[in-house]
């Protein structure tokens, strides 16, 4: 199945997961704000104030590429757990400016972003990316923030269609998920026969590939944005190369997740 690319259909996609988390969080209280994650140590608001840095980061990368890869090395020299030092240093804002925030910067990447060519490459804090994927990764960003948040609520959002930019990120992630580790790449192929939210199905490599992963699509993002341990899902997975895959596997940038841990009682 061929991913569309169109500019405005990422456009349009981001648009409306952004839509959907803003939406849970709008009516919170500050207390709720508050409430923890299933990210160790990560409250509501660390997970949206994380999406309104790395959007304002994304924008800085667009209009100006030499000044972000500049600042982006300097980050990373002082350690590569950057992320969680980027949220502690946000948590003296309340949630309402951390919504105003998000909103903000989002609307000022999106608008950014309608100008340019999809293929244009954009630095980041792994590989440079085209436009186009860069747009895929905030969605796959802001989906994932938002389990946490719709985890932590007790609330199940209804899956959609834009899960599959977030399959075909980690599909296409696969490589750095062992390179960012130090580890070699396997070679074989691995097909993935996905079940999308209307029943119908999606698919990524050779039919006749003996490795497989086989099951719902939603769970599928869940495994590969590591909001939850493959163990406790009803994934089937088929081969050495396809197991070892989705031990690891990340579908964003930056250093090794630490993933989640399986649990009988997690989410599913």
């Amino acid at each position: 199945m061929q991913v569309a690319v169109s500019l405005d259909g990422l456009l349009h996609d981001l648009t409306a997961e952004t839509a959907d988390l803003v939406a849970i969080v709008r009516p919170l209280s500050w207390a709720d704000w508050l409430t923890p994650t299933p990210a160790e140590g990560w409250t509501i608001a660390d997970q949206v104030a994380h999406l309104a840095y790395f959007d304002e980061a994304a924008t800085l990368a667009v209009l100006d590429p030499d000044r972000f890869s500049a600042e982006a090395a300097e980050i990373m020299a002082a350690g590569m757990d950057f992320p969680d030092r980027m949220v502690r240093e946000y948590r003296a804002l309340t949630g309402s400016q951390i919504l105003a925030w998000f909103e903000r910067v989002r609307a000022e990447l999106l608008s950014h972003a309608a100008l340019l060519d999809p293929s244009t490459r954009i630095p980041w804090y792994g590989p440079a990316m085209s436009l186009a994927s860069t747009l895929t990764a905030r969605l796959m960003e802001t989906w994932a923030h938002g389990q946490d948040v719709a985890d932590a609520l007790g609330i199940r959002p209804e899956p959609t269609a834009r899960l599959r930019h977030v399959a075909h990120l980690g599909i296409g992630a696969r490589p750095y998920s062992y390179l960012i580790r130090g580890l070699p790449v396997p070679t074989g192929p691995i097909r993935v026969e996905l079940e999308a939210p209307d029943g119908t199905a999606w698919t990524w490599g050779p039919r006749d590939a003996g490795d497989r992963v086989v099951g719902s699509a939603f769970e599928f993002c869940r495994v590969v944005t590591q909001r939850q341990n493959v163990a406790d899902t009803s994934l089937e997975v088929i081969g050495t190369d396809a197991a070892g895959w989705l031990e690891i596997a990340q579908a964003f940038a930056g250093p090794p997740g630490s993933g989640r841990p399986a649990r009988a009682d997690q989410p599913v």
